[in-house]
């Protein structure tokens, strides 16, 4: 054997100890203390974040949290190399779902924070589907969307927030007869046509939960002879959904991207904007003293149909697989201390998933409050489908002028084939046996 080879033999040696003796230390810091890691996949809220597991990392000397910002495809891969975080903070959608739907975590019902926990979120938390018998989730941050509109031009108008559909077609024909432009329109991006348009005037006319849970129940069959279907029940909203859009947009709204909605809306140049709150600090950069609220956007002549579009912005997990399962509870259980999860859903303007949570003080958000407190809330239709039906292309095709029928049948048909490709599901769960992320690869 030549003398480069044993080196390389004795290189690779040493190597393989030395990975021993760190997987060997895992779970144990410098000082002793044992480790955690800690996935937080909200980018924008890292400060927030760190110095609250700066202040629990100094509050004890148990426990030494180590923070993971990964994003979602890095937590994937380390579930299936068995070395999953011990604990999670991410956005609630079906690519974080699937641990849930797998049974990969653990059950949180019996923590202090899940007894805090707001009952009529669960069935929301049960769109992305369930494991059977165990509250596997608990939801963090609520992050609620509506119309946000300008509050001078209203004011200087006359105008009140309609409150049906009627009152909403009387206040557009009022806004244009002022030469403003009533909602603008960034319809170059179809994220911005999904989450608004498309998912405002579907939760603004149908019930969310049960149409997704019928449309789980019928399977492979929808289509035009079952309950349910796309086309039968979203219709009349897409419909609605284009004669605003045709008639009560910028011109070149089809050219128009999120960037510039937000520039234009702070710059007055249309009186409503379909955004959620993350763009109120987009336009706070150019007009800060601009005054803004919100209110949901009605789409029949019911006012008792009003609610505003909701996504569980974070929810908090512990993987099965984890080594640290006290510790883990340990800081979830500091992470739901009302001081900590209540300030940091006012610092993001997020609604606090939690009981006796106070509102947002925030005046921007505060035409949702009533909404939110009274449990008149939806989940968007655009993000309670697997990705391969392309539903943001679609909604950006109708209104683009595509039929709205036409379009509708091909995701009735795109859903039946997912559904008909789909395992029999282990949960009892309707909406666990949804075409979900196993249908879709």
């Amino acid at each position: 054997m030549s003398t480069k080879s044993r080196a390389g033999r004795r290189w690779l040696a040493a190597t393989a100890v030395g990975v021993l003796g760190a997987a060997m230390l895992a779970g144990c810091s410098s000082d002793g203390r044992e480790t955690i890691r800690f996935t937080f996949s909200k980018r924008e809220a890292l400060a927030f974040m760190n110095d609250v597991v700066a202040e629990y990392n100094a509050s004890q000397d148990k426990v030494r949290v180590e923070m993971d910002s990964s994003g979602v495809d890095v937590v994937s891969a380390s579930f299936v190399r068995g070395n999953p975080p011990d604990i999670m903070l991410a956005n609630y959608n079906y690519e974080v779902a699937r641990f849930v739907q797998r049974c990969a975590l653990t059950d949180l019902a019996g923590t202090e924070a899940a007894a805090t926990v707001r009952d009529d979120l669960q069935p929301l938390m049960n769109q992305y589907g369930s494991c059977e018998g165990r509250t596997s989730a608990l939801p963090y941050s609520v992050m609620a969307a509506s119309v946000i509109y300008n509050t001078q031009i209203f004011e200087q108008l006359g105008l009140p927030v309609p409150t049906t559909w009627d009152e909403l077609l009387r206040v557009s024909d009022a806004l244009k007869q002022n030469g403003i432009t009533p909602f603008y329109g960034t319809f170059k991006d179809d994220w911005t046509v999904a989450q608004g348009w498309y998912d405002y005037a579907v939760g603004g006319s149908v019930d969310v939960v049960d149409f997704f849970d019928a449309l789980a129940a019928e399977g492979d069959q929808v289509g035009p002879s079952s309950s349910v279907s796309f086309e039968k029940d979203f219709t009349e909203p897409m419909n609605r959904m284009l004669q605003l859009a045709q008639n009560y947009t910028n011109p070149d709204a089809e050219s128009r991207a999120y960037g510039d909605g937000n520039l234009a809306f702070a710059q007055g140049d249309a009186a409503m904007y379909l955004q959620g709150p993350w763009a109120l600090g987009e336009i706070a950069k150019t007009a800060p003293d601009l005054p803004v609220g919100t209110f949901p956007l009605p789409m029949t002549d019911d006012p008792g149909d009003l609610a505003v579009r909701v996504n569980m912005d974070l929810a908090a997990m512990i993987p099965e697989a984890s080594r640290h399962q006290d510790a883990a509870r340990d800081f979830l259980e500091y992470l739901y201390q009302p001081r900590i999860i209540e300030a940091y859903n006012e610092s993001q303007l997020g609604f606090a998933p939690t009981k006796d949570a106070p509102a947002p003080s925030d005046p921007r958000v505060a035409g949702m409050i009533p909404y939110y407190e009274e449990g008149r809330i939806y989940q968007g239709a655009s993000v309670l489908v697997p990705k391969t039906i392309p539903t943001f292309n679609y909604a950006q095709a109708m209104i683009f002028g595509a039929s709205p029928e036409s379009t509708l049948r091909t995701m009735d048909e795109d859903w039946s084939r997912l559904a008909f490709r789909q395992p029999p599901a282990s949960s009892t769960d309707a909406a666990a046996s949804a075409p979900g992320e196993e249908a879709a690869r």
